[in-house]
């Protein structure tokens, strides 16, 4: 396969086979180098093709509670109390900005994510 821009499905799916194949290549041989220009043609394929569009805040929150093995509990000291913390993960109270810098500080978790706007609960 000669090495150009990929522009279709066919070309993409050739080129993860060809990189499947290249994959355990020896350290600084030509089919290394080969490997990781493939690479670069595929990711920008894939980001113009396949876009994942982020999550909304309180969907990465629960995710990162999940992935991480952490409880509501574990959120108090970033978010408030524990009626707070409560009120945020169920959609009631928007997250505030202090609350993101503390997330994103804190957590290490993406600010960017975090300050979207994304839909609350109606009060009852």
């Amino acid at each position: 396969m000669q090495l150009r821009p990929i522009r279709t499905q066919r070309e993409h799916q050739a080129a993860l086979k060809e990189a499947k194949a290249l994959w355990n290549a020896p350290g600084g041989s030509p089919k290394v180098d080969r490997l990781e220009v493939l690479s670069l043609l595929i990711e920008a394929y894939e980001r113009e093709h396949y876009l994942i569009a982020d999550p909304d805040p309180i969907d990465l929150l629960h995710h990162v509670m999940e992935a991480r093995g952490l409880v509501r509990k574990d959120l108090e000291p970033f978010i408030g109390s524990r009626a707070r913390v409560a009120e945020v993960l169920n959609r009631v109270r928007p997250l505030s900005l202090e609350m993101i810098r503390q997330l994103a500080c804190r957590l290490n978790l993406p600010a960017d994510i975090l300050i979207r706007g994304y839909d609350l609960k109606r009060a009852a």
